[in-house]
């Protein structure tokens, strides 16, 4: 089964949807519920549900010393980027956070394309993630009304961290697909990797999120829908998209997660910080209506049997 490059776009967008309210719905947690804590439960329960919607493919791609490599390299990632992307916004804002986490994901991934497989990097591409670079700085020049500065540069540190796990694990996924595994084996070998690493966290330090039922309520939906459902559907894009094509029609998950810090959670945007959201869509405007390549590397979708 095939998909078209609008519909693979369509996934992405629709995962965008789910990742930019992970900030909001974080902010409802109790105080006494550590980032850490936080970004555990949602890709490490998120990701045993990945690898539990489809075991034996999830072992296959472990078990083909083809894609084991990739699929190892990419859970690293997985247990990095939660921890790290949580941590930042904790520290520097639900909208500052998200900006500088997910913006940095299309250069890690555009870096990588060049550097394992040479693959040029396209004037329409550089175009378009200028355009969006360019307003993700302008967004990030947002403060929130008694902000510490000092806050502010640990948070963009852990925001750039989180944003080159991210570009790590979305290329390795690409990498794995495009041997012929399936999307649903590849992001379950990935994350079920990122998962064992990240449940002890959750283990040590996840007691204050299961004190209550809402918090308990917030961490379900942050592993049912940012994680599970959102990873499925960037999977599906896979195999139509390349991952750094990706990655740059992801960067509207800042957008989202923007508006909704606010219009929930209160944070103000400066004229400049819109105009960047403005400059954001731009990009990817510039790279969705690109026409289609000559060749496109695609892997089916196969079943669970």
């Amino acid at each position: 089964m095939q998909i078209g490059r609008g519909r693979a776009a369509l996934a992405i967008v629709l995962a965008s949807l789910f990742w930019g309210t992970t900030g909001t719905a974080a902010t409802f947690l109790p105080d006494s519920v550590s980032p850490l804590a936080t970004g555990a439960a949602t890709m490490g329960v998120g990701g045993l549900l990945l690898f539990a919607t489809a075991p034996r493919l999830s072992l296959g791609v472990l078990r083909d010393p083809a894609t084991r490599g990739w699929a190892i390299i990419g859970g690293i990632g997985v247990f990095v980027y939660p921890l790290a992307f949580y941590s930042g916004m904790d520290l520097a804002g639900v909208a500052i956070g998200n900006v500088v986490a997910l913006g940095t994901g299309p250069i890690v991934t555009a870096l990588l394309e060049w550097l394992v497989e040479r693959h040029p990097l396209s004037v329409r591409w550089m175009v378009a993630t200028a355009f969006a670079l360019g307003g993700m700085v302008l967004v990030s020049t947002v403060r929130h009304p008694g902000e510490e500065g000092s806050a502010v540069l640990p948070g963009v540190l852990l925001g750039l961290l989180a944003g080159i796990a991210y570009g790590l694990y979305t290329y390795a996924s690409g990498r794995v697909i495009t041997t012929g595994a399936s999307s649903r084996g590849a992001m379950g070998a990935m994350f079920g990797c990122g998962a064992l690493l990240l449940l002890p966290v959750l283990a040590v330090l996840g007691g204050p999120l299961l004190a209550d039922a809402r918090s308990v309520g917030i961490a379900a939906y942050l592993a049912l829908g940012p994680t599970l459902i959102a990873y499925l559907l960037v999977g599906v894009a896979l195999r139509m998209l390349r991952s750094s094509t990706v990655t740059t029609i992801a960067l509207l998950e800042p957008v989202f997660a923007t508006v909704l810090a606010v219009a929930v959670v209160g944070e103000r945007l400066e004229p400049l910080a819109w105009a960047g959201v403005a400059a954001i869509l731009a990009g990817i405007i510039v790279l969705v209506t690109a026409r289609p390549p000559r060749s496109e590397t695609r892997a089916a979708l196969d079943s669970e049997a």
